[in-house]
């Protein structure tokens, strides 16, 4: 047998088994009408304005056993920012900001998911305003059996970002040199998903 033939063999033998493995991981998908992906800034330095994003989707592979085999995957459409005020958020959707339009969604996508002191972090690329960045967001995880016996998880997570390192810049500057809208933007997640 060549060189050739044998790293082509080796090759599918080992394909074989890491498809296997990949088996093992249980596929959830997010269940959008009890979750919820919100944010909040900083106004005028004084008070945080809250908000959310009304329409998302996505999945996680979970292997408790093997963590190799976890991912996360999430869409989140930028035109579906919903703050309670009709005229902040037509201005959210525009070019200053979110650029709807143009950017319809924000992504992230896990590279690599590992067990921490407080719960677990997972590490991948995260999109927003056409700007990939990497980023790794702690979350902690909790599993229940609905009443018509489907598996759920539920995941809670929180991160900070700063809108500055994604392009987003808009502001105006107070007299006191503050800002009206911050830089910093905390993000809090609060997903469930259920069981395929």
């Amino acid at each position: 047998m060549n060189f050739t033939v044998k790293s082509v063999l080796c090759a599918a033998v080992i394909g074989f088994f890491a498809a296997g493995q990949a088996v093992c991981a249980d596929k959830y998908v997010i269940d959008a009408d009890h979750s919820n992906i919100g944010f909040s800034v900083k106004h005028l330095g004084i008070s945080n304005v809250k908000g959310k994003f009304n329409a998302f989707s996505g999945f996680i592979m979970a292997d408790e056993k093997n963590l190799a085999n976890c991912s996360v995957e999430v869409e989140i459409r930028t035109d579906s920012v919903d703050t309670a005020n009709e005229k902040r958020d037509a201005h959210l959707k525009t070019a200053d900001f979110f650029d709807a339009e143009k950017f319809p969604v924000l992504t992230f996508k896990s590279s690599k998911v590992r067990k921490t002191k407080d719960g677990y972090s997972a590490a991948g690329s995260f999109t927003l305003h056409g700007v990939k960045k990497e980023i790794t967001i702690p979350f902690t995880l909790q599993k229940a059996t609905d009443p018509w016996g489907k598996s759920r998880i539920g995941i809670e997570a929180g991160l900070s970002i700063n809108r500055q390192d994604y392009g987003v810049r808009w502001s105006n500057l107070m007299d006191n040199g503050g800002l009206v809208v911050g830089n910093e933007v905390k993000i809090n997640l609060e997903v469930e998903a259920v069981k395929q």
